[in-house]
């Protein structure tokens, strides 16, 4: 008769247990990369917390770096889903532009938390190993949609001037992305989170309609 854990592991199918070597491949280079950054890390320490072989890393992944890459885009989707719950889905009966600012600060906050893998993996190692494009991806993927929408409605609010979306949302997202990467890398990052969040906000008071007056300073 088998045992409970010799039935589960029977019934697995070869595609379940593919996912679970993966998951566990992830999971265990994020933990690496998250405390000892991605130079100082091994491809055998990995392989040995996440007890496959080294076989199997290659099987899913092409070397190092593209494991490096999977990891950036987990914790760049994390935090990308915890801003719009945070900022803007518990944000209820505010207009999309005050929803937006808070949002953007709230970016600046994750870039210097240092109990988040987001400042060490997506901010300080991700453009150092993958390049900026590897950035330019993850924001594209998990910024541009989200920030479009919002612009889109704080137009249709008349709260910012009705200008072209698709050049605002592009311009927006690298003003961000350089906040987010000016602060991380910073010598004093909380000096360099707060002087940076007084400049944002600035900048993009701009865009305001003119016959509104200007937004306070959150």
């Amino acid at each position: 008769m088998r045992t409970a854990d010799n039935a589960r592991t029977g019934d697995r199918t070869p595609d379940n247990r593919s996912l679970e070597t993966r998951a566990a491949l992830v999971a265990a280079a994020r933990r690496r990369f998250a405390e000892q950054g991605y130079v100082a890390t091994g491809t055998e320490e990995i392989v040995a917390d996440a007890r496959v072989t080294r076989g199997a890393l290659y099987h899913h992944f092409r070397d190092k770096a593209d494991l490096f890459r999977e990891v950036m885009k987990e914790v760049a989707s994390e935090v990308a889903t915890a801003l719009v719950k945070s900022e803007l889905e518990a944000t209820i009966g505010g207009d999309a532009w005050t929803q937006l600012r808070r949002g953007f600060q709230s970016l600046l906050d994750f870039s210097t938390r240092t109990d988040t893998d987001f400042q060490r993996i997506v901010l300080v190692d991700g453009p150092a190993v993958l390049g900026n494009d590897a950035w330019n991806t993850l924001v594209e993927k998990h910024g541009y949609g989200l920030l479009s929408e919002w612009l889109e409605r704080a137009i249709a609010e008349e709260i910012i001037d009705p200008i072209p979306v698709a050049p605002l949302t592009r311009l927006v997202t690298a003003l961000l992305a350089e906040a987010s990467l000016y602060v991380a890398r910073a010598a004093d990052p909380s000096l360099a989170r707060r002087e940076t969040g007084v400049v944002l906000d600035r900048l993009l008071s701009g865009l305001v309609h003119n016959s509104r007056p200007a937004p306070q300073p959150l």
